[in-house]
């Protein structure tokens, strides 16, 4: 049975080259593009690209609605649909515009794989996401066990991504020479730190508290006092595993190379949640909670700027509608407030609501529209 096309296999590479070299996308997005692309070639029983005609669209469209989530059972969730028909529009879109491929396929013959309006209203819809509150994180982190040299990464590993807000492949990539504790900030170099968009910033020190601070910091001091490591090597290293007396392998600490990638930061953090009986929080939603900690601490529009752009991101507007949604209890605190006239900041702003928004729409470039 045909489990490949050689031709097909060609022009994705090339597309995948394309994804990340000229579009810039993470080997990630190029990931999902090949998962989309298997799942199509599967069910047209690798038909050549060239014979695409708008009927496969349609009828991979209907077989994908009734496949199952293999974890789960269910039927794939519409964010599961919407994000593979997604990726083989752009693909075939693309496609119909490269050379050998133009004169045999219709440009339009791609939108044929856009879902109903309803349901990419459901499958794009922002829903409520748990977040953990910093007195839950901080709970966690000075309930670790810290005798081991194993117990004091793993503790400072959760300490540091609350103190910094850090992505998890870049603490993963992390180098001692990156971290400043006089200053009391990380750098971090996308020559080395694999940050996203390849972007390099440098992060002051969060307002999460002087003792997660001082984890952070005896953990560096112990690399560098007590092994002597030198700049080069890794903020957070592997553990190091040796065959004992037992013939048995065993974990005896941690040597100087870097984790390959976040796999065993997520273990730590879902290690550590359930350890109390909370439920796991990744290393990611660890920046939703230092969002909603700024959304309370900052006081003015360059606050949050600051507090923004300590996260890495460019424009304040990013961290507003990509991590900064209002729950609902609060959302309902604001309005009853607003109701009766009152302010639920108590600290309020020195700069009033239309000069704030004029403000943030210039800093995104927009300086036409609020002249």
């Amino acid at each position: 049975m045909i489990k490949h096309n050689a031709s097909n296999e060609r022009i994705k590479r090339h597309y995948f080259t394309f994804l990340t070299e000229a579009k810039h996308h993470s080997e990630a997005t190029a990931d999902e593009a090949a998962a989309a692309l298997a799942r199509f070639e599967e069910h047209s029983k690798y038909r050549d690209f060239k014979a695409f005609r708008h009927q496969q669209a349609v009828a991979f469209k209907e077989y994908l609605t009734e496949q199952n989530n293999v974890v789960t059972k269910k039927r794939l969730s519409k964010a599961t649909l919407h994000a593979t028909l997604s990726q083989l529009k752009r693909f075939f879109q693309w496609l119909a515009l490269q050379p050998g491929y133009k004169s045999q396929l219709n440009y339009s013959d791609a939108e044929y794989f856009n879902l109903s309006t309803k349901d990419s209203r459901v499958a794009s819809a922002r829903r409520p996401r748990a977040v953990a509150s910093l007195e839950q994180v901080r709970q966690v982190i000075f309930s670790m066990p810290g005798s081991s040299e194993i117990e004091q990464r793993d503790r400072a590993v959760i300490a540091f991504t609350l103190l910094t807000g850090a992505r998890d492949g870049a603490i993963a990539s992390m180098k001692l020479k990156h971290v400043d504790l006089v200053a009391g900030n990380v750098f971090q170099d996308a020559r080395d730190v694999k940050t996203k968009f390849s972007k390099t910033f440098t992060t002051t020190f969060f307002p999460v508290g002087g003792d997660v601070r001082e984890i952070v910091a005896d953990w560096v001091r112990y690399l560098r006092e007590v092994r002597h490591w030198s700049d080069e090597d890794p903020l957070f290293p592997a553990t190091r595993i040796v065959l004992n007396d037992r013939m048995q392998w065993e974990a005896v600490g941690v040597e100087p190379k870097h984790w390959s990638n976040a796999t065993a930061i997520r273990r730590i953090f879902h290690d550590a949640f359930a350890a109390v009986g909370m439920p796991y929080f990744n290393p990611h939603s660890i920046r939703n909670t230092l969002v909603h900690l700024g959304e309370t601490r900052c006081k003015t529009p360059e606050d949050f700027k600051a507090w923004s752009q300590n996260l890495g991101h460019a424009h304040v507007l990013t961290t507003f509608t990509s991590y900064g949604e209002v729950p609902a209890r609060r959302q309902s605190e604001i309005i009853q407030a607003l109701r009766t006239g009152r302010s639920v900041n108590a600290g309020g702003s020195t700069e009033k609501l239309p000069e704030a928004m004029v403000r943030m729409l210039k800093e995104m470039g927009f300086e036409r529209a609020v002249k």
